[in-house]
């Protein structure tokens, strides 16, 4: 078969999810104006495709500021691509109560293929740039990226965890590996300022009946007010929270 042979396909479609990805790329919502000046599309097909995408969801429209943005349903196709729906259904009260109760931001993670991607976000502080969003892949030296290094099988994460440990100096991966015993005992990981100066984090496990780690609770903000150990107050309250989320999937506490 010739591999070189060009498919059918719908144009027409080819072009509605070309204007999805200008969102994705551009990372700001954007006017009628502006969409028609990076895609080339005239204005009369223009409004039927922005018509069509947001009725169906996947774009959303701001009408008092005029502008369009990626809509709710991407959200919902996400998560059911990952798999992870519901997960991502069950701890979406716990992360608002962590929120609550905190005044931190709260999300969540789950395990893809390629690695640890945030799934859920509960933000009470809307001003803080934490330096990333739903579907941004978390590194191995993220808070998150610990906690799966200590929880998830080897097989699972060898891919992710070699192309991780290509770019760190052999001084911090002995440092991580010291760290590892630690979390698993703790059920809890720190990572101070991975993703953005002057934000840090700390994550606890989501586990099920097989002792399986099937997603991680974080907490992010400024890095005065994350605790860096497990004994503090806001950690107990959160792998409390954890704990209690776990045992929605048969996951019991060894003793």
């Amino acid at each position: 078969m010739d591999k070189n042979k060009t498919l059918p396909v719908i144009q027409s479609l080819q072009t509605g999810i070309g204007i999805l990805e200008l969102f994705v790329s551009e990372d700001r919502p954007l006017k009628f104006s502006e969409i028609q000046e990076l895609t080339g599309i005239t204005k009369s097909n223009l409004h039927k495709y922005l018509n069509t995408l947001t009725i169906t969801g996947l774009l959303h429209r701001d009408k008092g500021q005029g502008t369009y943005q990626l809509g709710s349903k991407l959200i919902e196709f996400g998560n059911a691509a990952i798999g992870s729906v519901d997960l991502i259904h069950k701890a979406t009260p716990y992360l608002k109560k962590i929120s609550r109760e905190l005044e931190l931001t709260a999300l969540l993670s789950v395990w893809t293929h390629d690695g640890p991607v945030i799934a859920n976000i509960w933000n009470s502080q809307p001003g803080l740039n934490i330096g990333a969003q739903i579907g941004t892949r978390l590194p191995v030296l993220s808070s998150a990226g610990k906690a799966y290094l200590a929880f998830k099988e080897e097989v699972d994460i060898k891919e992710w965890k070699q192309q991780g440990f290509q770019h760190l100096q052999n001084e911090a991966k002995q440092k991580l590996e010291v760290e590892l015993p630690n979390i698993q005992k703790h059920y809890f990981s720190y990572a101070a300022e991975p993703l953005v100066r002057h934000v840090s984090s700390f994550s606890v496990p989501v586990l099920d009946y097989k002792d399986d780690m099937i997603g991680c609770i974080t907490i992010v903000g400024f890095t005065q007010l994350i605790p860096s150990s497990h004994e503090s107050d806001m950690s107990s309250f959160v792998i409390e929270q954890a704990f209690e989320l776990s045992e929605c999937f048969g996951w019991q506490k060894k003793s």
